[in-house]
């Protein structure tokens, strides 16, 4: 009898540490389990860029505080809730048009490309906002529709998507603008679209690539050409594939080792620091290095959809899905890039290249799923 008595006072005090553990998480709006795994990755982001940066700790000091930045903006993004967020979402997107067509007037020309607003102390890529107002807009507008999404619905979709796609395919940022479609089509996607439909545009889109490829600049262009045979122009256009080949076979299974890649200490890997980042992980860490990373990814990638599964409406329910496709995405175009199974697009790596604006838009993007996590309403059982 006291055993069991025992028993019992020992189950109420694990359900009451449980119970206060989860609310305290909850009543700041975190998820443990995906704060945990992203502090796990940047780690590991940091690590690998103290290398790349040849062991410039300004750099990496400098990145630390963008993350911190980033941070702020996932507590900010993780108190809004989502019928407020719903609330908010039209005139982002309205602002965020502003901004773009402000870009194509008076935006910041660098590298040969005007995407950037210069606001004195610090300039910004408005279509970085775009990769959140997109897929959040979508979202408002089919939250109140029957789905699948009808014929007429998804001619307004389509036209939600292509503004901004165009205003950014003229800036030219063909990678932030393929982003843009694979927001907006994720929406549309986890909303019920038909396969037979996607498949259908894959086809119209392939039909129309000679139409496409004349409206290509002609640096768009050889990166195409370079994808398709990287040694026609080994010492010009094919230099970033091939060199980022070299990197990530070198280091074999196990790596060269922490702080012994030759390929960005000697300066034969360009943008070590940014696009090509993870070849300095496959060169110094092998194989073995990618494949831990990758897991890093998998898991978070997994925990959003799994949010997004126990997401109560259908705003929030699409607004996760999409957030999990974007970052898998994002992560399997620069991937891609950097072993050559895709054209080189200028796309980093998420939360571990370096950079501000775009982690900046992504912390904001888990900050919203953690905000449908703990906003939901728990039905008792």
């Amino acid at each position: 009898m006291k055993n069991a008595i025992d028993s019992i006072k020992m189950e109420v005090y694990r359900r009451r540490t449980y119970f206060k553990y989860r609310n305290n998480w909850q009543r700041i709006h975190l998820d443990p389990f995906l704060l945990f795994s992203l502090l796990l990755l940047i780690g590991a982001g940091l690590t690998v860029l103290y290398s790349a940066a040849n062991q410039n700790i300004s750099l990496v000091l400098a990145q630390v505080a963008r993350l911190g930045l980033a941070f702020v903006i996932l507590l900010f993004f993780a108190q809004i809730s989502p019928p407020r967020l719903k609330a908010w979402s039209p005139w982002l997107y309205v602002i965020g048009i502003l901004l773009l067509v402000a870009v194509l007037i008076i935006g910041e020309i660098g590298k040969g490309a005007q995407r950037w607003l210069e606001l004195g102390l610090f300039r910004f890529q408005p279509s970085e906002i775009m990769k959140l107002a997109v897929p959040l807009f979508l979202a408002w507008y089919l939250s109140d529709k029957p789905l699948p999404p009808t014929p007429k619905t998804l001619l307004v979709c389509g036209a939600i998507i292509l503004v901004p796609t165009l205003l950014v395919a003229k800036q030219p940022d063909l990678g932030t603008a393929l982003v843009l479609v694979i927001a907006g089509g994720s929406v549309l996607i986890f909303a019920g679209l038909s396969w037979r439909l996607i498949l259908g545009c894959l086809i119209l889109i392939g039909a129309s690539t000679p139409i496409l490829w004349h409206f290509l600049h002609d640096y768009q262009r050889q990166r195409v050409l370079t994808f398709l045979d990287p040694e026609r122009d080994p010492l010009g256009n094919g230099y970033h594939i091939i060199q980022s080949k070299i990197a990530i076979g070198s280091g074999g299974i196990f790596g060269k080792g922490w702080l012994h890649g030759t390929q960005s200490h000697l300066d034969f890997l360009p943008e070590h620091t940014t696009d090509f980042i993870f070849a300095v992980n496959g060169e110094e860490f092998g194989l073995l290095g990618c494949i831990i990373v990758l897991i890093i990814y998998f898991v978070i990638f997994a925990r959003i959809m799994l949010i997004a599964k126990d997401a109560q409406d259908t705003f929030s329910r699409l607004i996760a899905s999409s957030v999990a496709l974007i970052f898998f995405m994002s992560l399997f175009i620069n991937i891609g890039m950097v072993i050559g199974i895709l054209p080189v697009v200028g796309l980093p790596l998420p939360l571990f290249s370096y950079g501000g604006t775009s982690m900046v838009t992504l912390m904001a993007m888990f900050g919203i799923v953690m905000s449908i996590h703990t906003c939901r309403k728990l039905v008792p059982t």
